[in-house]
């Protein structure tokens, strides 16, 4: 069955493994996530679990939306997003869902709304060619030929100039590379849609569900290094460098 959670996207950065392999992340923030309403295919028609992220103030909700948040016994929040394809048996209302509910190396599914780019030419929001760009071409990003003469009108799905992007796009098979509890951070490998601080939900893969890679072990940089660590160090050094200059005079002497 699948599973999911909300959460912002903060950004883009990378992470080491041992092996020295750069692995390129992004960075999704995940509150703990409410069930604010179960629906079941008695009630509803279908089966599938609302979440609730991020909390906001009572002011600038309205009754209708505290009066269902009420029945979950949790603040107002700012978003409200459904998951289907779920075991309802293993939710409640009010139940907290958190960072580890997706474990590292499984691979998910992460849906979010793409940049939006205005209204845009061809060449931009096609990847069509321009024309010659001398003076008597007179034809330099222009659209082209609409088609022919017969249908009188322009047929649909003809590629022409209009808005580009604010879409919902979902980037498919992406693999969890690691999990931050204290910090509710999940590292995702590559690339997902949206601009920093927008909303983003991540299902478990609907190809490759229960599928989990196997992970690389990463580099952490959070041991500080202590003096007496560092005082160690440059005395095992100073050993060695004492006794590389010891055996570099003996042979010396020999010869």
């Amino acid at each position: 069955m699948r599973k999911g959670i909300l959460g912002r996207k903060i950004g883009m950065t990378q992470v080491f493994a041992k092996n020295g392999k750069l692995i390129p992340v992004t960075v999704i923030h995940v509150e703990p996530n409410i069930v604010s309403q179960i629906k079941t295919t008695m009630s509803d028609g279908y089966e599938a679990i609302q979440l609730a992220f991020e909390t906001k103030r009572e002011k600038l909700s309205n009754k209708p939306e505290m009066g269902h948040l009420k029945k979950s016994n949790t603040s107002p929040k700012r978003f409200l997003k459904e998951i289907r394809g779920v075991d309802i048996s293993n939710y409640t209302l009010g139940q907290e869902i958190k960072a580890d509910i997706f474990t590292e190396g499984e691979m998910v599914d992460v849906t979010g709304t793409s940049k939006g780019k205005g209204f845009q030419g061809v060449i931009k929001r096609h990847n069509q060619s321009r024309g010659p760009m001398g003076h008597g071409s007179q034809y330099h990003r222009g659209v082209g030929s609409l088609g022919t003469m017969r249908p009188m009108r322009v047929l649909k799905g003809k590629k022409l100039p209009g808005h580009m992007g604010n879409q919902t796009v979902t980037v498919q098979n992406l693999e969890i590379v690691t999990v931050d509890l204290e910090n509710n951070i999940i590292l995702v490998k590559g690339n997902v849609p949206g601009p920093k601080k927008s909303l983003v939900i991540i299902k478990s893969a609907i190809k490759n569900e229960g599928k989990i890679k196997e992970t690389l072990e990463l580099v952490s940089f959070d041991e500080p290094k202590t003096i007496e660590n560092v005082s160690e160090q440059t005395s095992e050094n100073i050993e060695k460098t004492e006794t590389t200059t010891e055996e570099a005079k003996e042979e010396s002497s020999q010869e």
